[in-house]
């Protein structure tokens, strides 16, 4: 059963996606207003399908600590969950994505028509100067900054190391930074498929801005894995 319903989602997803994006391909033309829209919309589709067909329920917490104005939201990365969910649960953010993520044809273009940062991880010191220079012009439009200071995917109760990315950006935006944990992986796991049961996402306190980088980095890995850890063995 498990299989099957790992099939199931799967085909729902990449299909749906492709289905979308080709026929809503004119859109692009359009002011960016109605691209937003629709990116939301899409977001609400393939979240809700993933919902039903797998038997996920998800609980949002600690929206009281998103900050007004803009801020920088550094979030626990456990699955392709998170990165659709906080495009709805935030008002219009710009998230930092790999450059070869901006180069998929159809996501690629709705991305770059929402001004998401991309970042070429490869360009080293140049790259960091151009993610920097892009966040700030956003940070400047009253946007909230989404970044996955892992860089990649980790499993529940795992982690990788922190980037120095979510650093530069703290400094340099002069922002409260909104720490998230969650514990998506255990019901859209990286391998493994899909399972059913509760994804909660938790908005924890803010850091304000200010801290030098060794103590940033501290309260903030530290903040997320105790948090991720505590849901992750959550009933």
């Amino acid at each position: 059963m498990l299989t099957i319903r790992s099939f199931a989602i799967s085909v729902f997803l990449y299909f749906t996606t492709l289905i979308i994006g080709v026929v809503c391909l004119p859109i692009l033309l359009f002011p960016r207003k109605y691209n937003l829209a629709l990116v939301q919309w899409w977001c609400d589709y393939v979240l809700g399908g993933f919902e039903r067909i797998v038997g996920v329920k998800t609980i949002i917490k600690g929206q009281e600590n998103l900050p007004k104005g803009s801020y920088l939201v550094a979030s626990k990365h456990q699955a392709m969950w998170e990165t659709i969910k906080l495009l709805r649960l935030l008002d219009d953010p710009a998230t930092v994505l790999k450059k070869e993520l901006m180069m998929i044809p159809i996501f690629g273009w709705w991305a770059q028509k929402l001004h998401m940062i991309s970042v070429d991880r490869g360009a080293h010191a140049a790259a960091l100067r151009k993610m920097l220079r892009d966040a700030k012009v956003e940070s400047k439009k009253g946007r909230m900054l989404t970044i996955f200071p892992e860089g990649t995917r980790a499993p529940v109760g795992g982690m990788n190391p922190y980037k120095p990315g979510i650093a530069a950006l703290y400094k340099a935006l002069d922002v409260p930074c909104v720490p998230v944990a969650l514990n998506s992986g255990r019901c859209w796991a990286r391998k493994g498929g899909y399972r059913p049961g509760t994804i909660t996402l938790e908005f924890l306190e803010p850091i304000a801005p200010g801290l030098d980088r060794k103590t940033f980095m501290a309260e903030l890995e530290t903040r997320i894995e105790a948090a991720s850890d505590r849901l992750a063995n959550a009933d």
